[in-house]
Parts: C-alpha cells; sequence; structure tokens
C-alpha cells in the first residue's frame, strides 16, 4: 500500500501533473467507460476533463455502495425541529425512492440532457428528485425554495425545463410558506411552457392541483410505473445548472460537468477527512451550491451518512440545535456559514446550551460562504475545541478554491485565512496590469488555467458570457473577483470582492481589514463596512455593527467611540472610518451574504439593486434611513 501523501507532493503533482494527478484520483469512480485521459485542452479555454470517459453520478452515489455491501447503512438522515420529525433512510432505501422517482420522470418524457427545474425546501424529496435526474442523465436546477415568481419564471425560461418538480409548502419556525402560488405564478409569467408540474404535497398545506399538475408521490406508489435504471452519460455531460447572482438582471446559469464527481469523491477524505461510514452535517440548503455538493453528492460518493436539517441554527429551538444534530447523529464534520456561528455566538456566547450536549463526535468545524473574520475563528474554536477551517470557493467552482486539507496533513491554522490552495488549484495575486505579486501584496485573486475538475464548464446557453465575465480580464486566469494576498508560506488571505474595495484618498483599503477590527469589540456580533463616496476623498468608509444580545441601547456611543478610536488604532488615521452605527441586523441573501453593495447605493442616493435573494426585505428597509444619513 502506497504511503498517503503530504499536502506538498499531492499540491505540486496536481499543479506540475495534473493528467496523472486527476488519472489516479479517478480510479474512485465506477466509470462505465473507463476514461484514458484527464484533461482535454484542445479548445482553450473550453476544458474538459475526462473527455472520453462515461458514467452515471446517481449510480456511484447510490448503487454501489449497496453492490459493496453498505446497502443497511445510514445514507441521508432528515431531521427537521421545524415538523417535529426525523427520518433515517438507508443506501438501500434512499437508492428506491431515487429509482422510483426517476421512473415517474421518464413517464413525463424526460430523458438524458432534458432540464427539470426542482423548487423544494430542505425535504428527502428535493435530494430524491436531484438524484433521479442524474440516474437519467438529464440536468438539474434546483431554485431556492421560497423564491419569488419572477425569479423562478426567468430560470424556467433560461433553463426551459421538461417538468418542473415541486413542494406544496416551505416550513418555517413561525410561518408556513405556500409554494403552490408561486410556482403557479411563474409558470404563468415564463414564455416556456414545461410538460407536467409535479407537486410533492406536504400535509401542512396541501395544494390544489390543476390541469397538467400531479401529485409526486401517488406518481411514486403507482405500481405500474418502474423504476429506472441508471442511464450511461459522458464526464464531459451537465449534471447540473445552479443560477447565481450576477451583475446584470440576466440570470446566470453555472454549468457543473459529470466530471465532478471526480473531484467531489477526492475532496471527502482528502479535505475533510470523510469517508465511508462517517457524518457530516451541512447546515447548508440544497438550492445553493454547498447544499450541491455536501449535503447531497460529496457525502454519497464518498459512501458517508449525510444530514439533512429543516431548521435554524438559533430558533428551532434555541442557539443549542446544532449540537443536538452533532450529538444525536454522532457526527464527524460539521460545515456551515460564518453567519450561522455568528448568530449562535449572539445567542449563547458563553456555550451554556452547548454544554446540554455531548458534541465528542465532532472533530472539525468547516466554515465558507463568506469571509470567517478572526474574533468568530477564535471564538468557535475555544469554544468547541475542534479545528475551525475556512473554505474559500463560490458556485463557479463546485468545491473549495482553498482550505487546510485535514485528510492529508494537519497544517497550522492562521486566523483570517482560508490557509492554502487546494490541489488542483494554480492560485495567483495580480496586480492591475497582469503582474504577480510579491508575497503580502493584495491584488486580484485569479486561478490559472486549466480549472480542476468540479469547476464550472460554461454559462448556460452563453460561453460567450462565461468568456467576457470570467476569462477575459487576465488572460490564462479565471477571475475569482475577490481581493487578497498570498503570505511568505502559501496562506491565502481574502479580503473581500473587488468591488468592496475602498479607495480613500487614493488608498486602497479592503472591507474585510476594517471589519475584523471592528468585530474584534468585545461587544460586536457582527459588522459590515462599505465605502461610501465622497467629493473629497473618493470614499469614505461607514460602520455598521450589530451589538450581542443584551447591550442596552445608552451604551451605543460610549461602544461606536471605541470602535472609531480602535480603528484608527489598528489601521491608521488613513482609514477615516468617523461614522459607526448600531444596527439590529445587516441584510443578507438566503445564503448569509451581506449586501454592502446594496447598502452602498442607498447610501449614495442612487437606485440600488436589491437580489432576488434577499432574506429578510424588512431589514434593508429599516436601514435605509440610517443608510442615508438620518440617526440610527
Amino acid at each position: 500500500m502506497a504511503e498517503p501523501m503530504t499536502y506538498q507532493q499531492a499540491y505540486q503533482e496536481s499543479i506540475g501533473d495534473p493528467e496523472g494527478f486527476w488519472m489516479r484520483a479517478g480510479r474512485d469512480i465506477r466509470w462505465i467507460r473507463k476514461p484514458t485521459r484527464a484533461l482535454d485542452s484542445s479548445n482553450p479555454p473550453f476544458y474538459q476533463w475526462f473527455p472520453d470517459g462515461t458514467l452515471n453520478v446517481s449510480y456511484n452515489a447510490l448503487d454501489r455502495h449497496v453492490i459493496e455491501g453498505r446497502g443497511e447503512q445510514a445514507a441521508l438522515i432528515y431531521d427537521s425541529p421545524v415538523t417535529n420529525s426525523k427520518v433515517s433512510y438507508s443506501y438501500i432505501e434512499l437508492l428506491d425512492r431515487v429509482a422510483k422517482c426517476a421512473g415517474v420522470l421518464r413517464v413525463f418524457g424526460v430523458e438524458r440532457g432534458d432540464r427539470v427545474v426542482i423548487y423544494m425546501p430542505m425535504i428527502p424529496e428535493a435530494v430524491i428528485t436531484m438524484l433521479a435526474c442524474a440516474r437519467l442523465g438529464a440536468i438539474h436546477s434546483v431554485v431556492f425554495g421560497g423564491f419569488a415568481a419572477g425569479e423562478i419564471a426567468s430560470r424556467i425560461d433560461d433553463a426551459k425545463p421538461k417538468v418542473v418538480v415541486a413542494a406544496s409548502a416551505g416550513i418555517e419556525p413561525s410561518r408556513i410558506v405556500e409554494y403552490k402560488p408561486m410556482i403557479s405564478a411563474a409558470l404563468e409569467r415564463a414564455e416556456h411552457s414545461p410538460a407536467a408540474l409535479l407537486v410533492f404535497q406536504r400535509p401542512q398545506a396541501v395544494a390544489e392541483l390543476g390541469e397538467n399538475e400531479y401529485d409526486l408521490e401517488r406518481l411514486m406508489r403507482d405500481g405500474s410505473i418502474q423504476p429506472a435504471e441508471a442511464v450511461e452519460v459522458a464526464a464531459t455531460d451537465p449534471l447540473y445548472v445552479l443560477y447565481t447572482s450576477g451583475t446584470t438582471g440576466k440570470p446566470k446559469g453555472i454549468v457543473r460537468a459529470c466530471s465532478s464527481a471526480v473531484a467531489l469523491r477526492w475532496s471527502l477524505p482528502n479535505l475533510y477527512d470523510v469517508g465511508a461510514g462517517d457524518v457530516m452535517f451541512t447546515a447548508s440548503d440544497v438550492g445553493w451550491v454547498v447544499g450541491h455538493s455536501y449535503i447531497v453528492y460529496g457525502p454519497l460518493l464518498a459512501g458517508a451518512t449525510t444530514v439533512l436539517y429543516e431548521g435554524k441554527p438559533v430558533g428551532t429551538p434555541d442557539a443549542g440545535a446544532f449540537w443536538r444534530i452533532v450529538a444525536e447523529h454522532n457526527v464527524k464534520a460539521l460545515f456551515t456559514a460564518p453567519t450561522a456561528i455568528r448568530a449562535i455566538k449572539k445567542e449563547d456566547f458563553d456555550g451554556e446550551r452547548l454544554a446540554e450536549h455531548d458534541i465528542s463526535s465532532l472533530e472539525t468545524l468547516f466554515l465558507a460562504g463568506e469571509r470567517l473574520d478572526p474574533d468568530t475563528f477564535e471564538w468557535a474554536g475555544r469554544l468547541l475545541g475542534v479545528p475551525v477551517v475556512d473554505n474559500w470557493w463560490q458556485t463557479e467552482t463546485g468545491w473549495p478554491i482553498a482550505s487546510s486539507p485535514r485528510g492529508l496533513e494537519t497544517l497550522p491554522l492562521k486566523p483570517g485565512s482560508p490557509s492554502v490552495a487546494v490541489p488542483g488549484y494554480d492560485v495567483r495575486a495580480l496586480d492591475a496590469e497582469g503582474r504577480q505579486l510579491p508575497p503580502e501584496v493584495e491584488g486580484e485573486l485569479v486561478i490559472k488555467l486549466p480549472l480542476p475538475p468540479g469547476t464550472l464548464s460554461t454559462v448556460w446557453g452563453d460561453d460567450a458570457r462565461y468568456v467576457d465575465g470570467y476569462l477575459s480580464t487576465f488572460d490564462g486566469y479565471y477571475l475569482t473577483g475577490d481581493g487578497g494576498y498570498i503570505d511568505e508560506d502559501g496562506y491565502i488571505f481574502v479580503m473581500g470582492r473587488t468591488d468592496d474595495v475602498i479607495s480613500v484618498a487614493g488608498h486602497r483599503l479592503s472591507t474585510g481589514s476594517l471589519e475584523a477590527v471592528l468585530s474584534a469589540h468585545a461587544d460586536v456580533a457582527e459588522c459590515a463596512v462599505i465605502g461610501v463616496a465622497d467629493r473629497l476623498k473618493g470614499q469614505l468608509p461607514r460602520g455598521l455593527v450589530v451589538l450581542k444580545a443584551g447591550i442596552p441601547s445608552s451604551e451605543n456611543p460610549r461602544i461606536c467611540s471605541e470602535l472609531v478610536d480602535l480603528v484608527r488604532a489598528e489601521i491608521g488615521p488613513v482609514a477615516a472610518l468617523s461614522r459607526i452605527d448600531v444596527v439590529a441586523a445587516l441584510p443578507k441573501t438566503r445564503s448569509g451574504k451581506i449586501l454592502r453593495k446594496t447598502m452602498r447605493q442607498i447610501a449614495e442616493g442612487t437606485q440600488p439593486l436589491v437580489p432576488g435573494t434577499i432574506e429578510d426585505a424588512g431589514v434593508l428597509d429599516a436601514l435605509t434611513p440610517v443608510l442615508r444619513g438620518d440617526p440610527a
């Protein structure tokens, strides 16, 4: 048996010999036709991985584990505090449900290459439908549950699905969100007309069905509909299209090829130290890329058990919700967003809720989705007593660009950094002219082409948009859109989106640097810094802070004054941060990203671009007077 690779060995091989590295990684996949080569670079920048290989991703996620003797092991654990229910599906049971669902889709004409739009909350049927599409070689496009009709309609028109699959409702801690009216309104607005709408009826809100609308569960119980076998597809075929926010109103569909199975299968043991039989709890949503990669495909490809959680980090019922999941289901790896941990930190700073649960099974906390501030990093590590590993990646990349690879070797962790470039990613920091910057100098973070397997292959239906949006700024490089630097040890520091860089009298300051100082204050739970136009200095920073629970408003002036002094002491007078407002909450997308650009536009008096993914429009409404200069 070969000695395990160190990080440096794996990384150097992945960059120096990507063909050999990824062909070896591909041995963990059950191919129908084994590829003879890893990379097709004949048509740059449209690189293709495993161009002559064929497989089925659903087969690799389910059938193979049953064949190899893991059929009775739990594959999917559904834990829903909002409905007070828990269900565990073994690999055999999940395979049976997926094959039956695929049979239903096939009855409605869904076949290889067709698209299926899925509009569901965090329920097993969402996972089942995704895997059923992959089983048929169809391309799924999951739309985050709760999106309004306009957002759904734009995705339907772009993807042109053969069938739409939806749930009748989503369940929130204090209300039921009926999905059927929204999906019906979207179908009325959309120019494209799918052949059918299949609805999974939730007992909390049973929807009335009309013409060409069918009860999904009833069809799956129909004995005349035969389960579907796995269909052979090319590794270069799309597995799914996932829409992400762009700079224009037109939806941007990120295309992920079936070859992504190789990267995700490799990442589980090597990045997350999760293997067959281990339990992984990814507290995200199947509507986001983290949910696709590490609730659904990654854990199942590795033969692990994945937890599907329909709840919140706080409020279902309290700030101990995550720790209960870890304790009850023997979770080894927990993956969530810094926003979730900050919410827990705000409600239970001293860990009283944590003390109620035995989390001895937990070995690592992984965080991704936004910048992890050093204060939250240190608080979580101190409270949990396990490594807190930041990940830097994007919808476009599909899996981490930078992380500390827990399965290769234990590298030191540095607060404020998602650690080192993951094998396969050649990350550089460039200046505006495309010159590589020396260590510690901040610039544009880019990735040298070709990107590794699992990353986007193009934008759905728009190759030109893929090139223009990601590949045209620097020849031969993928533009991440994030600014930052790489230190002497090769650790990457991501300081925020490049449009979040503030230029104060010609001095470039990242919002991440300023936010790191504010978040270190003992009374601050969460913060954001935006750059607002200023006639004299170009831009001036504005700070918005959410204080920890229980601090009286009479303390606000003192705290704001201390924060101004802290920035002056840590960054210097050049930061010119003189205004900080205490607010009740910060506006975010449903994936947890703070709407800095929208807040900046409101503060500057321009028409704000408010994404359809906003979590709570009321938060933005409450902030508008503050952003426009009125007292907080």
